[in-house]
């Protein structure tokens, strides 16, 4: 079974996100929006089948250049369940950040505004300490890198930004 099957069907099984997901990207799509798609891998080595099942799913839904970004897996929430939560020492450590730009994170220059105050990172919305403060005001100050799923964006660098030169052309 392709790879992009077994996703779609995965989620739609559920609570009808992923086809809630499609219909939004159709909607954007009939406005002259092209959306970024952005999807999680569960396992290390899927990338490119992946990245090819979404093409042809998306392209199925009339979405003739896909934009997808994937990310990879952050240890948390439902993957904790599905494969393993982080281990104690997969953690940023001082020794981590010697001579690394931290300016490559998206916690170091941007903000995620939401109708429950302004976070450091979009990852983190659910940890109650992420929360920086009810306005962009409160939340012009640093972030210590300290909650696990940190240790994966110092691993692959800006998880949230969409460089252009990181995406790949459908």
């Amino acid at each position: 079974m392709d790879g992009y099957i077994a996703a779609e069907n995965d989620l739609v099984r559920g609570d009808g996100t992923f086809e809630r997901i499609l219909r939004g990207a159709r909607q954007l799509l009939a406005h002259d929006f092209l959306p970024i798609l952005t999807v999680t891998r569960v396992n290390d080595d899927e990338d490119n089948r992946l990245f090819d099942g979404f093409v042809k799913l998306l392209k199925g839904h009339g979405y003739e250049r896909p934009r997808i970004k994937i990310l990879p897996t952050l240890r948390i929430g439902a993957e904790v369940n599905r494969q393993r939560g982080y281990h104690p020492e997969e953690r940023v450590t001082e020794e981590m950040m010697a001579g690394y730009d931290a300016g490559q994170l998206i916690c170091s220059h941007s903000r995620v505004v939401t109708d429950r105050g302004v976070y450091v990172c979009p990852i983190l919305l659910e940890a109650p300490d992420a929360r920086l403060g009810a306005t962009l005001n409160d939340a012009l100050r640093p972030f210590a890198l300290k909650h696990q799923a940190c240790y994966t964006c110092l691993q692959y660098g800006a998880l949230c930004s969409n460089a252009s030169a990181l995406q790949r052309d459908a």
